[in-house]
C-alpha cells in the first residue's frame, strides 16, 4: 500500500509506545499515534487526557481534550488538578507525547509566540499542561513535521523545558523525567545524546540524511550509523485510516 509522509510518522510514533504504559496525550498528531498504538500492538496502553480521563478508548480520533467520547470510554473520569497532583507530578506516568511549533536542538518546546513576547510575530496556541507533562514524566516523546521554520538553532520562547542548554541542566532543576527522548518527524526519528543534544539516529524509507540536515535549522549531528525505519504495514495503514475516517 503507498502512503503518505505523514502516515509514516504517524506510525512510526505509535510504534515506540508499548503495551502496559500509561501515556499522557496531547491533542493533534500524538493523539492519533497513541490511539493507533492502542488499536493495533498495544491495546492495554492507558491513554491519559488532560481533561481528567484515566483510560479512555476513543473508537475515533477526539477533537479536543473535552470531547465527549474520552469521558464516555474512560475507566475513570477525575479532576484536573487530581490529574496533575496525584498522576502526573509524583511520576505515575510513563509517557508524555507532545506535539510542538518549534523545538530547539535540546529538545525544549515552544508553543506560545514566534518572536518578541511583547510584541509576537505569531501569537501560539500556548502552554495547556505540557510544561508539567515535560517535567515530570518518565520520558516524552514529540511528534511534529520537519522543516527549518519548526526546527530552529534555539527557540524563541521556552514553553515546555527539554534539556535545556543541555549537560545535565533538568537534574539541576530538579525534575523527575528524562526530558525528551525520542523525536518523531515525517523525515526520521531523533533521540538526545549524553548531553541532551538531539541527533538523527533513524530516516524513514526514501529520505536522505541530506534532505533532514536541509529542513533542521542546526548544523545537525547524525548517528555513526543511522538505520531506515520500516514502511508501515497494511493492517497499520489500515488502522490508522479506520480511525481518521471515523472522526
Amino acid at each position: 500500500m503507498s502512503y503518505t509522509t505523514d502516515e509514516m510518522m504517524s506510525v512510526a510514533a505509535a510504534r515506540a509506545l508499548r503495551d502496559g504504559q500509561r501515556c499522557f496525550v496531547g491533542i493533534g498528531l500524538p493523539s492519533t499515534a497513541a490511539n493507533l498504538a492502542r488499536t493495533t500492538h498495544a491495546p492495554g496502553l492507558v491513554l491519559i487526557y488532560e481533561s481528567g480521563t484515566l483510560g479512555s478508548k476513543p473508537d475515533r480520533l477526539p477533537a479536543s481534550i473535552g470531547d465527549g467520547i474520552l469521558a464516555e470510554t474512560a475507566d475513570a473520569v477525575v479532576s484536573v488538578p487530581e490529574i496533575f497532583n496525584y498522576w502526573l507530578q509524583p511520576g505515575r506516568i510513563d509517557i508524555g507525547f507532545l506535539g510542538a511549533a518549534q523545538i530547539d536542538r535540546f529538545g525544549n518546546i515552544n508553543t506560545t509566540v514566534v518572536g518578541d513576547y511583547a510584541d509576537p510575530k505569531v501569537r501560539l496556541p500556548g502552554a495547556g499542561g505540557a510544561p508539567e507533562i515535560a517535567a515530570s514524566c518518565g520520558e516524552v516523546f514529540v511528534v511534529v513535521r520537519h522543516s527549518a521554520r519548526a526546527f530552529v538553532e534555539r527557540v524563541e520562547f521556552v514553553t515546555s523545558l527539554g534539556h535545556g542548554a543541555g549537560e545535565g541542566e533538568r537534574a539541576r532543576y530538579g525534575l523527575r523525567g528524562k526530558g525528551p527522548t525520542l523525536v518523531v518527524t515525517d523525515l526520521g526519528l531523533l533521540r538526545p545524546d549524553e548531553r541532551g543534544e538531539l541527533i538523527l539516529t533513524a530516516v524513514h524509507p526514501g529520505v536522505t540524511v541530506e534532505q533532514v540536515r536541509a529542513a533542521t535549522g542546526w548544523e545537525l549531528r547524525v548517528a555513526e550509523e543511522p538505520v531506515v525505519t520500516d514502511a508501515p504495514t497494511e493492517a497499520e495503514l489500515s488502522a490508522l485510516r479506520a480511525l481518521r475516517a471515523a472522526g
